[in-house]
């Protein structure tokens, strides 16, 4: 059967939400996932959005998406793609969905002159590595993310606790 991607319209907010939750849940954070419908209503469909979904689909039945939004490089001037998700049904994978989704978004970054299509990965998921390495993903391994949340984010912005 053929898989199509298309751009996530509103009517697809209840499914991202399904598959973001079913990712989390893989991730091994189930209870993790904050965002509700309303919240992305405004971050997908706002009046400035802060992010874009591609949805596959196989047989008219969405098996895939993935969640991706710009970046900005200052070595090279010029904004990149960021994937923040991305993310196929456990029935729906090895239908090619995944290497869609991915074709899609790089066309995406092709066509608004964006050198850097970038992502994270969790270091445990083998599977997941190994289907980027193979469609030519490079590890930045000199690079380490890092992060500042709750109680710690609010110190450094001078609050107090």
């Amino acid at each position: 059967m053929t898989i199509t991607i298309r751009p996530a319209v509103p009517a697809d907010i209840p499914t991202i939400l399904r598959f973001v939750r079913e990712l989390a849940a893989y991730e091994r954070e189930p209870d993790a996932v904050e965002a509700t419908e309303a919240m992305f209503q405004e971050a997908l469909f706002g009046p400035s959005p802060a992010a874009e979904v591609l949805l596959a689909a196989q047989g008219g039945l969405s098996i895939g998406f993935a969640l991706f939004f710009h970046t900005f490089s200052t070595w090279t001037g010029r904004r990149g793609l960021w994937l923040e998700d991305l993310y196929v049904t456990p029935e729906a994978r090895g239908s090619g969905a995944g290497g869609a989704l991915l074709q899609a978004l790089a066309q995406v970054a092709l066509d608004r002159g964006c050198p850097r299509l970038e992502w994270t990965v969790l270091d445990w998921n083998t599977p997941a590595l190994d289907f980027y390495r193979a469609k030519g993903a490079l590890p930045q391994d000199e690079w380490t993310t890092q992060r500042v949340t709750g109680e710690a984010l609010r110190r450094l912005a001078g609050q107090a606790a």
